[in-house]
């Protein structure tokens, strides 16, 4: 007895002092995972109970646990992304490896002087009645052309409006948007192809005012059937299918007429890629005029047949 108090004996003292260390490597251990587990934040019971948030925190991660993984994301619910203090900081990959290429900066559309204020190039020509289809058809730009179409018809009914097309092609429903705008408007619209007139690109191409379409020596035409694809059921895929055979008559009716060709001869020839250069697409009947340019003299080397390539 010392000071009336029972000396603890030395086996009690070294239980007490191994629970003491234990409770404390458990704590430190939490925050530990807390702060430095993966670079994510783990919320396990043990801070929980120690988060200073209470009540809502314990729903929260309550809730997470109830519902299990997310199938939507890569994660559980009760892990959060966080990054890790300790981590190194993210390197652009381009200085990793200095001979891989920088992504190109986006191309800005020039900018001219009218009047004392600036407008860019297209705002320009749009005001010289000029559309210009440089990119893949979709619903945008779609959207685009036949509002410039129906404005430029209400500004001047009688006076045309020339389309330069340089377009690979791209979805029908939005190419038929435009052709049915060109056809809708009263003005003529004429046609001129540069670089590439491909699918729904040749079919606007060829849709322009008769006598009026046009393509730069150089440029390359191209006709075929439509692309499209289905799955699910087989009823399904019956009515996708009926529907794409629809629409290759229908825009094959469409290519006839203005080619003056024979729809099977259409078909046949939109079976597979179908290429022309401006001489053979005025011989098809796509074009009426292939534009002189300074280089017309030049005479073109003829086409390679298959056994000269292989």
């Amino acid at each position: 007895m010392l000071g009336g108090r029972r000396s603890p004996s030395c086996k009690h003292y070294t239980q007490l002092t191994a629970m003491r260390t234990a409770a404390a490597f458990v704590s430190l251990w939490g925050l530990a995972c807390q702060q430095h587990v993966c670079g994510f934040v783990v919320n396990t019971p043990a801070l929980r109970q120690r988060s200073s948030q209470g009540a809502a925190a314990r729903a929260t991660s309550a809730l997470s646990m109830k519902a299990g993984p997310n199938p939507k994301t890569w994660y559980p619910h009760s892990v959060s992304m966080m990054p890790n203090p300790d981590d190194p900081p993210e390197v652009d990959p381009r200085r990793k490896d200095p001979d891989r290429p920088a992504e190109a900066p986006p191309v800005r559309m020039p900018v001219v002087d009218v009047g004392g204020s600036q407008m860019d190039v297209i705002s320009r020509l749009l005001k010289d009645r000029i559309l210009l289809l440089g990119q893949q058809v979709n619903d945008e730009v779609a959207n685009v052309l036949v509002a410039q179409l129906l404005y430029l018809a209400n500004d001047d009914p009688d006076k045309d409006i020339t389309l330069y097309i340089n377009s690979p092609g791209g979805s029908v429903s939005a190419g038929m948007a435009i052709y049915d705008a060109m056809q809708y408007v009263p003005c003529d619209v004429s046609t001129v192809c540069f670089g590439t007139a491909a699918s729904m690109g040749a079919f606007l191409l060829g849709a322009g005012a008769k006598g009026k379409r046009r393509s730069l020596p150089n440029a390359r035409i191209m006709i075929h059937q439509p692309l499209g694809g289905a799955q699910g059921q087989a009823a399904d895929i019956e009515i996708q299918a009926k529907e794409i055979l629809f629409i290759r008559s229908l825009l094959n009716s469409y290519m006839a007429e203005y080619c003056d060709q024979p729809a099977d001869k259409i078909q046949d020839d939109c079976d597979r890629d179908f290429f022309m250069t401006p001489e053979e697409a005025m011989d098809y009947g796509l074009i009426d005029e292939v534009v002189t340019t300074k280089t017309s003299h030049i005479p073109k080397p003829a086409m390679p047949s298959l056994e000269e390539v292989f």
